[in-house]
């Protein structure tokens, strides 16, 4: 079994000294040094980048420069995707994103771990677990999600949290670790003063 292959179905494996795998990580950091390289405005060259560092994009996707990622080929996202500045992707194992997801400033989602064992850790092992992103989720600025998390549809991420369990749909989380604070109801739909005609429907 490749390291590679281990990486993917969650078991240790050498993550510093395999050279599959450095190679791999250096091919995806020259990708991202050209995405976060060209010009804001030049948007149809910024679309075309992306696509060739990630798995699989949705309809209408923007990633602010700079943007980072291990391996790109883990990561999938849905319509209408969203993140702001510095969002870092760890993408060892799987990380999938909805559709109508935003991602404020200085996000992390991190699927790589290392071995409490400082043996295991100075040999170069470490270990990747998926994240899973519903739909329509909303993640404040400063958010770091940890390996093997899975977020539900409809949810709001509370700036500053460190997400190590998974969160449940249709509500508000937030601290550290991240926690329920309340479900989202109808009222919030009245929270804010906007004329029917800027609503926009998602389903």
């Amino acid at each position: 079994m490749t390291e590679k292959e281990k990486m993917l179905k969650g078991l240790l494996y050498d993550a510093n000294y395999d050279s599959d795998l450095l190679i791999q990580r250096r091919e995806c950091q020259t990708k991202c040094f050209h995405y976060n390289h060209i010009p804001p405005f030049e948007l149809e060259k910024r679309t075309e980048q992306i696509k060739k560092i990630l798995f699989q994009t949705g309809e209408n996707i923007c990633i602010e420069q700079p943007f980072y990622c291990d391996y790109g080929y883990n990561i999938t996202v849905g319509n209408d995707f969203y993140a702001n500045y510095n969002c870092v992707i760890l993408d060892a194992a799987k990380v999938t994103f909805g559709s109508h997801v935003f991602i404020a400033p200085n996000c992390g989602f991190y699927t790589a771990g290392h071995p409490i064992d400082a043996a295991q850790r100075n040999a170069g092992l470490e270990y990747a677990y998926p994240i899973t992103v519903g739909d329509n989720v909303w993640f404040g600025g400063n958010v770091v999600v940890l390996p093997g998390v899975t977020i539900g549809s409809n949810t709001v991420i509370g700036a500053g949290s460190v997400v190590k369990n998974d969160i449940p749909s249709g509500v508000i989380a937030a601290g550290n670790p991240c926690q329920v604070i309340r479900n989202i109801t109808q009222k919030d739909k009245q929270r804010y003063q906007i004329p029917p005609y800027q609503i926009k429907t998602t389903h």
